[in-house]
C-alpha cells in the first residue's frame, strides 16, 4: 500500500497533508471551541494531538475529517479545502472514531469487502486488497469468522483495516486504542507504525501519554482551544526543566507539607518546582540528579521520615502537569458525537 500523493488541484504545494491557519470555531451558543489554531502535519508524519477534556482536539479532528465546519480560518488536507473540496477530502483521508463502525453479523473478510465497495475500490484490486489488509491486521487466520465473535482488540484491528482499503494518505486515529488491555494496545501499535512506515501520515489523538511517546514523531498540547506547546517528545520533556526526584515520607499531610516548604527553600534547585504526591513530595530540578542526596539529609535533619526515593528523567506525564495543570488521570477519553447534528446538540469535546 505505497501512499500516494494528491494529485489534480489537491496537491498540496507546502508538502503538508494539513495546514491550518487560525482555525477558530465557535458553537451556536457562543462557546469558543477551537480559538486560531495554526498547526501544519508534513506528510508522512506521526503527529500527536493531546489535552485534557474539554480542550478541543476532537472538534479540530472532526473539522479536519470535514464532520464540522470552521468559523473562521482557513484549513487545507491533502491539499484541498476543508469548506470547497469536503468530498475531495473525504476520498483521501480513513477516519477511525473511539468506537468502531463494523457490522458484528459480517465476518472479517465481509466487512472490509463492504468498505471497499463504499469507497469505490475496483472490483480487480478488491481481492488483492482485502487479503493485503488482513495479513497486515493480523486477521488472515481469521478472515471468515463473523466480528461478532471477535475480541475488543481484533474489532478495533479490523475497524482500523476498513479505514484503509482506499489507501488514502492521511488516517486520523480519534482515542483509537481506549478500553483495549496492554496486548491488544501493543498490538494496534505495531500496525500504526506499520502503516505510517509504508508513507501515511498519522494523526492521533490519545488519552495516553505513553501511547504518545512510543508513537509520535511530534506533539501539540491543545489547552482552552488553543496550542500551547509543541515538539518531539523529547523536546517537550527538555521544557520541563530537568529530572525528577520522587520522594517517599512517613506522617501522612503534615509530613508532606513541612517537606515540600524545606524542598522549595533548598539553595541547591534553582526554580525547582515542587509537588506534593500521594506518597511524599516530587521535585523537578535541573541540579535534581546532583544534589538530591543532599535534599535527602535536608529532610532528615528536619526531622522527616524517608521512605524512599528515585531520580528519573522526566515523562509526558511531567510536560502534560507542568504545561496544563493536569494529571494523565484528569485526560478523558470520550471521542465526542459523531456528525455534525450530533455535534451542534451535545457538548462534546469543547
Amino acid at each position: 500500500m505505497e501512499r500516494t500523493a494528491s494529485d489534480g488541484t489537491g496537491e498540496s504545494a507546502t508538502g503538508n497533508a494539513i495546514d491550518a491557519d487560525e482555525l477558530r470555531l465557535v458553537y451556536g451558543d457562543g462557546t469558543v471551541a477551537v480559538a486560531d489554531v495554526s498547526l501544519s502535519v508534513p506528510e508522512g508524519e506521526f503527529f500527536g494531538f493531546l489535552g485534557p477534556n474539554g480542550a478541543g482536539k476532537t472538534t479540530s479532528i472532526k473539522v479536519f475529517a470535514t464532520l464540522l465546519s470552521p468559523t473562521d480560518g482557513t484549513v487545507r488536507v491533502n491539499g484541498f479545502d476543508v469548506r470547497a473540496d469536503s468530498r475531495q477530502i473525504r476520498e483521501t483521508i480513513g477516519y477511525m472514531a473511539q468506537e468502531t463502525s463494523i457490522d458484528p453479523e459480517m465476518t472479517a473478510r465481509e466487512n472490509i469487502q463492504f468498505a471497499c465497495e463504499a469507497y469505490g475500490v475496483p472490483r480487480t484490486e478488491r481481492d488483492d486488497r482485502i487479503a493485503e489488509l488482513l495479513d497486515l491486521v493480523d486477521l488472515a487466520d481469521e478472515a471468515d469468522k463473523r466480528a461478532e465473535e471477535f475480541s475488543g482488540g481484533m474489532k478495533k484491528r479490523l475497524d482500523a483495516a476498513t479505514a484503509l482499503v482506499h489507501e488514502p494518505p492521511l488516517v486520523f486515529l480519534d482515542e483509537p486504542t481506549t478500553g483495549l488491555d496492554p496486548k491488544a494496545r501493543n498490538r494496534l501499535w505495531d500496525y500504526f507504525r506499520a502503516i505510517n512506515d509504508r508513507g501515511t501520515t498519522i494523526f492521533l489523538t490519545t488519552q495516553y501519554l505513553e501511547e504518545a511517546d512510543q508513537l509520535c514523531d511530534r506533539l501539540a498540547v491543545i489547552l482552552d482551544g488553543e496550542i500551547v506547546a509543541d515538539g518531539s517528545p523529547v523536546d517537550l520533556k527538555r521544557r520541563v526543566g530537568g529530572d525528577v526526584l520522587e520522594v517517599g515520607l512517613d506522617g501522612g499531610s503534615e509530613a508532606r507539607d513541612r517537606a515540600a516548604v524545606v524542598a522549595r527553600e533548598f539553595g541547591a534547585f534553582e526554580s525547582a518546582t515542587v509537588e506534593e504526591t500521594a506518597d511524599g513530595i516530587s521535585v523537578t530540578a535541573a541540579t535534581a540528579r546532583q544534589h538530591g542526596t543532599d535534599l535527602l539529609v535536608r529532610l532528615r535533619d528536619e526531622g522527616l521520615t524517608v521512605t524512599g526515593f528515585n531520580v528519573r528523567a522526566p515523562t509526558l506525564d511531567d510536560v502534560f502537569l507542568a504545561i496544563t495543570g493536569d494529571h494523565v488521570e484528569e485526560l478523558d477519553g470520550a471521542s465526542g458525537p459523531a456528525t455534525p447534528a450530533e455535534a451542534t446538540a451535545q457538548e462534546g469535546d469543547r
